[in-house]
């Protein structure tokens, strides 16, 4: 089953990918119209097959031959000999041949345009194709007979009842809806309204994003024809279709994360289209060949390099994980944007041990101010919010003075200044006024400062390697410094006088009355009070999966699933069920576990496990609590889920919520989470589970979804 399952998928993707799908539905719609021309039918899937079978035996069986990118072009190349040519053993002959010919050209297209990020789009099938019809109509026999217009109106509008049917509806609809379903089918070379209808029906169940922005480009390209009259007897079914429909939704939802910018470059499109259009086609004149969609690639292409030479100046998002759906793109970065931090941070800790007040932060009245205005100052206070113990005439009797000061993360030490003597309280040292001082690099552009440190107290030296929490010297009063304090800042460069930096602390408790609030990759205010974050031992050894972790999960009902931790070519883990081909990728900082995206079977027990567990920190403070959201996919209101697709790349109105705190109990913790939807401030329950931990090993979970009830037990084979 597994291997029907496996040859069947590719080729349903050749179909889908046609409008950058993965859907199956899709797929299958645009098989059967395909046969509304039988002959373009079976040259379509018989190319496809072929050009399958080529990859497989070159070897080629990773995810573009999974996902129909090498065989795509090879369909275009059979539905288009079908619609040009009429049927003999030369038509079987060429088409073989044409449809190694664009194997061979998109292998070598799609490698040499994406070492510059660039799709090769349809331009293996246009070149081919081209080379095709020069053969046809040179002064060599080569067999192919073209197809007569009465041929091709036939082809056009169908035999018998369907042509009854094509007639009625042409007859019953708005002539702007005959034009737009009539459009769409034009993708597949033909100008069926049912055929239109059918694959509309199949673009919007694979997407509502890409269903509405080929409604825009279609009304768009409408209007702008409309004002330029550039096309006075209406524009062509196929150029309307295949180019500036495609490439709007292209551009638009595909390659870049749907937004009202990304919608807005999908409108400009269209201009950009009737320009390109219209020059390609009388370029082409000249030897009698057809633009086909070579102004869809052109456009695409053009736009995306020039996205990404602008880089970071663009408000557009690339696509850079391709899910094959716009929804599920945009849900993935909207999900990931606050979540991810451990990949755009260096994770920094507090330079000190037990709790200390922020006693100036950034832009602060005293000291810091302008482009040395992003740093912190740290003391000691008691419960009256004094720095000092009675009289407070010495540096001894500050609460900070000679406390241990640490490196905030792994690094090496640039710059030392040891020698600085401490003041007395009230006076300053403005000749020497940063004192004592450490500079550690952490990486390319990041060094960490730390000031005032006592003298002679500094225990490293220039060149030495720190790790994070080593202890560096002592808090001191040296420098420009009326008491003891310790000063700290991030900077871009490794000079004692440089320039600060914003940066966030990681992980850190702030003390809010008698409990602590966890904050995460945040930068202190003044006046907080904080400590570092403690890591709960048997928590964290319990969500160690480290690739080669094994284990087997079986509930009540007899279910088993196999599970392994791999790490994918991007150094990414993910816990693979090799009973159900899901896969969870998921982080774990040392900090907190939690997982990233999930794929696969949402029955498997994987998928429970990824609902349960979805973030857990590792701590047992009862009162400390996780929260997140989960990608608003995982709604059961399909009604609703739909409407938010179509308004998402402008607004959200659902969210999934998740919450987890851990339980102490005797036999060892529990980790008890919740998901919940909100839509418009209602809270509706989703779901409930609870994961237990003993003695540092994931023992077992359950959880509470859609009204059952589903108990794991988990056995670690090594």
């Amino acid at each position: 089953m597994k291997q029907i399952s496996a040859f069947i998928k590719p080729v349903l993707n050749s179909y889908s990918v046609l409008f950058f799908s993965q859907n199956r539905v899709l797929g299958i719609i645009l098989l059967l119209v395909s046969f509304f021309n039988p002959v373009s039918g079976f040259a379509g899937l018989g190319c496809v097959l072929l050009s399958l079978l080529i990859t497989k035996l070159l070897k080629l069986t990773g995810e573009d031959h999974r996902t129909g990118i090498y065989s795509f072009n090879s369909l275009l190349l059979g539905i288009a000999f079908g619609a040009f040519f009429q049927v003999n053993l030369m038509f079987v002959i060429w088409t073989v041949v044409a449809c190694c010919m664009v194997v061979i050209a998109s292998i070598i297209i799609s490698q040499r345009l994406s070492k510059q990020n660039l799709p090769m789009l349809s331009l293996p099938f246009i070149l081919v194709f081209w080379l095709v019809l020069l053969t046809s109509n040179s002064i060599f026999n080569t067999g192919l007979l073209q197809k007569s217009s009465s041929l091709l109106q036939e082809i056009y509008t169908g035999p018998g009842n369907l042509a009854g049917a094509e007639g009625y509806l042409a007859a019953a609809l708005p002539r702007l809806l005959s034009l737009f379903f009539r459009s769409l089918s034009a993708v597949l070379f033909q100008h069926h309204i049912i055929a239109g209808m059918l694959i509309a029906i199949g673009i919007l169940v694979h997407s509502r994003i890409a269903f509405s922005l080929l409604v825009i480009s279609f009304l768009a390209a409408c209007g702008f024809n409309s004002i330029t009259h550039t096309y006075p007897e209406g524009i062509s079914y196929y150029h309307l279709g295949a180019n500036l429909m495609m490439a709007s939704m292209a551009i638009g939802s595909f390659f870049t994360i749907p937004s009202i910018r990304s919608y807005l470059l999908a409108v400009v499109c269209i201009p950009f289209g009737f320009v390109v259009i219209n020059a390609l086609t009388t370029l082409m004149a000249v030897h009698v060949l057809p633009i086909f969609s070579l102004p869809f690639c052109v456009i695409n292409i053009s736009l995306l390099y020039f996205v990404t030479l602008i880089g970071h100046r663009s408000t557009l998002l690339l696509t850079k994980v391709q899910h094959y759906s716009p929804e599920r793109n945009l849900y993935h970065v909207l999900n990931l944007q606050n979540r991810l931090n451990d990949l755009k941070y260096i994770k920094l800790s507090l330079p000190f041990m037990g709790y200390w007040t922020v006693s100036q932060g950034y832009n602060g009245a005293i000291t810091h101010k302008g482009e040395w205005g992003q740093a912190l100052d740290f003391v000691i206070t008691d419960d009256e919010q004094k720095t000092y113990q009675f009289p407070g005439t010495l540096p001894e009797h500050f609460y900070c003075f000679n406390k241990p000061v640490l490196a905030c993360a792994d690094g090496v030490v640039e710059q030392v200044v040891n020698h600085v003597e401490d003041n007395d309280i009230g006076e300053e040292n403005l000749k020497e006024n940063w004192g004592n001082t450490v500079v550690i690099n952490h990486a390319p552009g990041l060094y960490s400062k730390l000031s005032h440190l006592k003298k002679n107290s500094i225990k490293v030296k220039p060149g030495d390697s720190v790790k994070q929490g080593d202890l560096l010297g002592f808090c001191g009063n040296s420098g420009r410094s009326p008491e003891p304090h310790l000063h700290f800042q991030l900077q871009a460069t490794p000079y004692i006088g440089s320039k600060t930096l914003s940066y966030p602390f990681a992980y850190y408790f702030n003390k809010k009355g008698h409990q602590n609030s966890l904050e995460s990759y945040a930068i202190p205010n003044e006046n907080d009070v904080l400590c570092n974050f403690e890591v709960n031992a048997s928590l964290k050894k319990a969500f160690d999966l480290q690739p080669g972790f094994v284990a087997k999960l079986s509930t009540e009902t007899g279910t088993t699933e196999d599970w392994e931790v791999f790490k994918d070519a991007a150094n990414q883990s993910y816990i693979y069920s090799k009973t159900t081909g899901a896969a969870a990728y998921f982080i774990n900082n040392g900090t907190m576990f939690y997982f990233t995206s999930f794929y696969g079977d949402k029955t498997s027990l994987l998928y429970y496990f990824y609902l349960a567990a979805y973030k857990v920190i590792f701590n047992d403070a009862g009162y400390i609590q996780a929260s997140d959201e989960l990608p608003v996919p995982l709604t059961n209101n399909k009604i609703l889920l739909w409407l938010q697709d179509f308004a998402a790349p402008f607004y959200r109105f659902i969210s999934i919520k998740y919450k987890s705190g851990i339980q102490v109990k005797k036999t060892g913790l529990n980790v008890v989470s919740r998901q919940y939807q909100e839509i418009a401030g209602k809270t509706i329950p989703l779901s409930e589970a609870t994961v237990f931990v003993e003695h540092g090993n994931l023992q077992a979970f359950i959880i509470n979804i859609n009204n059952r009830h589903i108990e794991a037990q988990w056995s670690t084979e090594n």
